[in-house]
C-alpha cells in the first residue's frame, strides 16, 4: 500500500502506519486526511489485521497540529469540509474491526491530540506533548477534540485544556487520563508492538465485537447499552473461535490457544 504521506507496513498480523512529514512535523492537512483515511479502509479489507499501530515519523513529533499554512485561508465552508473529513477519518478509525494504538513519540498538539483519541488506546513517550491550543489561534478542536477529550479525561479537565489551550506533557496526561502508558523515548517502538501483539493474539472476531460495543455504548442510555453488549456477546458465540477457544480451556486451561479470524 503506497501513499503520499503515509508509510503502511503489517508484519504478520500487526499493522503499522506512520504520517510521513517530519519537514512539517506531520501536521495533518488535506492530503493526510484523505491517505489516513484511505489506509484504515485497505487495512480493514485486508481481513488480516488484528491490531494496528499510528505514530509519526521522526524523533520530534507524532502530529505537531493541523497544517496551519494551509487552513490560514480557508472560508468558512471550506473549513466546514475539512472539519468534516477529520471526523469521517475518526469514525473510519472506530469503524475497523481491530484497535488501533497511538504511539505519541512527541508533539501531539490540536490535530495531533484529536487524532491520539481517535485512537483505541495511547501510549506515549516520556517527551511526548499534548494540548488543544486552537482557542489561541482564533478557532475551536474542530475533529473531535471537544468530544473525545471530554469523555477520556472529564468535562472539568477537557474544558480546562481547551479554554487555557495549555501544552501538558506525558506525565501530566497519564495522571489526568488521556495517555494509558508513558514508557522510556527508546522504548516506544518495542513497547507499542508488544502491546499490538498481545492483542493480536485473541480472538479477533471477540476484539472487534469488544471494540464494536464499546464504542457504541459511549453516549447512550445504560439500557441501551446493556443490550448492546448482550448482542455483542451473543455474536461471538455464533463464531469457530469461541467453539474452539472454549473447547480448548475445558480441555486442558493451561494450554495454549490460537484464533483463526473465524
Amino acid at each position: 500500500m503506497e501513499y503520499e504521506t503515509l508509510n503502511v507496513t503489517v508484519d504478520g498480523s500487526i499493522a503499522t502506519v506512520v504520517i510521513d512529514r517530519p519537514a512539517k512535523l506531520n501536521a495533518l492537512n488535506a492530503q493526510v486526511v484523505a491517505d489516513l483515511t484511505a489506509a484504515f479502509g485497505a487495512l480493514e479489507a485486508r481481513g488480516d489485521v488484528r491490531a494496528a499501530v499510528l505514530t509519526g515519523a521522526g524523533d520530534k513529533a507524532f502530529v505537531a497540529g493541523a497544517d496551519i499554512a494551509e487552513m490560514a485561508n480557508l472560508d468558512a465552508a471550506a473549513a466546514a469540509r475539512f472539519a468534516r473529513a477529520g471526523h469521517e477519518l475518526g469514525e473510519r478509525m472506530a469503524s475497523v474491526g481491530f484497535p488501533i494504538i497511538a504511539a505519541v513519540n512527541g508533539f501531539a498538539l490540536g490535530g495531533g491530540t484529536e487524532l491520539a483519541l481517535a485512537c483505541d488506546l495511547i501510549i506515549a513517550s516520556e517527551k511526548a506533548k499534548f494540548g488543544q491550543p486552537e482557542v489561541g489561534l482564533g478557532v475551536i478542536p474542530g475533529f473531535g477534540g471537544t468530544l473525545r477529550l471530554a469523555r477520556r479525561v472529564g468535562v472539568g479537565r477537557a474544558r480546562e485544556l481547551v479554554f487555557t489551550g495549555d501544552v501538558i506533557g506525558a506525565a501530566r496526561a497519564f495522571a489526568i487520563g488521556l495517555a494509558d502508558r508513558v514508557v522510556a523515548h527508546d522504548q516506544l517502538a518495542a513497547d507499542a508492538r508488544a502491546l499490538a501483539e498481545s492483542i493480536a493474539k485473541n480472538a479477533p472476531r471477540a476484539v472487534a465485537y469488544a471494540k464494536q460495543v464499546m464504542h457504541a455504548t459511549e453516549n447512550v442510555p445504560m439500557g441501551v447499552a446493556k443490550e448492546l453488549e448482550i448482542q455483542g456477546f451473543a455474536l461471538c458465540f455464533g463464531t469457530e473461535d469461541q467453539k474452539s477457544g472454549m473447547r480448548t480451556f475445558v480441555e486442558n486451561p493451561r494450554a495454549p490457544r490460537t484464533f483463526a479470524g473465524r
